[in-house]
């Protein structure tokens, strides 16, 4: 493909979090990590960025900045996963403060990306947990979907599209499919020429279960103006477990394999090398500006061992493309 933008790869820090920053930018170094997303609170936790730190103390901003400059790796993401719409008030404004911090922090590293959980508000006023519609076939569950996007998610990701947020829409959140991706509001979505807006963050392993063609997702975000973000994570399928259990029996542990019907696997240990150099073809194709992160869920390679896995398959296919007359 000459031409086509050399994607930087980079790996999702909560892999690391029993390695000390110093330790953590050793090891990604030596496996040719060339970017970053870093963890800024909630679910991916701070070990590696302490945030508040970052932003009231310059000396250290800058310090913590040149450690990764010095390896020529380029903190490109930073990720808070939460819940901001949360039903309980104080959860949700922990969230949603974590969220704002992070894009304070952002502005000051020239970070262009935030990647957030669209969130999961609760069924009605009295709820104190999330209430996750699976499906809106029946008109009492499509009225609460419905109603909970436009009363609770919509509202709240219409503000955060002023900043530089992006959306990662999992299997347990509000807007988890493709359409609902390119469907949220169209108030909330961005001209084609601004890096602001309603932003979405691709993680392919949440919609490989679903029966999505992969590269028909890329191209549908692509063509929204959505794309700005990329999980690089695998899903293997137990065909004999589907015909059973359906999709939604989901396993995070060895110890549930047996039975389950899928599971987060390495780059290239769900999906053929060759499925994959397709899906880093069709991101060039498509003019994406972002980052390959590698975020490595799989129970089977946990650590950097699947990082390393998948760095490898992710280099090889990359290399192919840009080789390739």
């Amino acid at each position: 493909m000459p031409g086509a933008r050399k994607i930087p790869i980079g790996v999702f820090d909560p892999v690391f979090n029993h390695l000390s920053l110093d330790q953590m930018i050793e090891k990604i170094s030596a496996l040719g990590i060339e970017a970053v997303e870093m963890g800024t609170g909630g679910y991916p936790g701070t070990p590696h960025c302490p945030v508040q730190e970052l932003l009231t103390d310059n000396a250290k901003l800058h310090a913590w900045k040149k450690k990764f400059e010095d390896r020529n790796i380029q903190v490109a993401v930073l990720s808070c996963h939460g819940n901001p719409v949360h039903p309980d008030p104080k959860i949700a404004e922990r969230d949603a403060e974590i969220f704002r911090r992070t894009v304070q922090l952002a502005e000051r590293l020239g970070v262009d990306v935030i990647v957030g959980f669209s969130g999961c508000p609760g069924g009605n006023a009295s709820d104190t947990m999330p209430n996750w519609a699976t499906i809106a076939g029946l008109r009492n569950m499509r009225r609460f979907s419905i109603g909970s996007g436009r009363k609770r998610v919509i509202p709240y990701w219409k503000q955060a599209a002023k900043s530089r947020a992006t959306m990662e829409c999992t299997n347990w959140h509000s807007r988890c499919t493709p359409v609902s991706w390119c469907t949220t509001d169209d108030a909330a979505k961005a001209p084609r020429s601004s890096r602001r807006g309603a932003r979405r963050h691709c993680d392919l392993s949440h919609l490989f279960w679903q029966g999505c063609d992969p590269l028909e997702v890329i191209r549908l975000l692509a063509k929204n103006n959505a794309l700005f973000h990329a999980h690089m994570k695998d899903t293997v399928m137990f065909k004999d477990n589907v015909a059973k259990y359906g999709v939604l029996n989901f396993a995070f542990d060895t110890k549930d394999l047996a039975q389950a019907s899928e599971t987060f696997r390495a780059v290239g240990y769900g999906h053929s090398a060759n499925t994959w150099k397709e899906i880093v073809r069709t991101y060039m194709e498509v003019g994406y500006q972002g980052i390959l992160s590698i975020e490595n869920e799989d129970p089977i390679l946990p650590g950097e061992v699947g990082v390393e896995r998948a760095m490898y398959v992710l280099k090889n296919v990359r290399s192919e493309l840009l080789g390739a007359a």
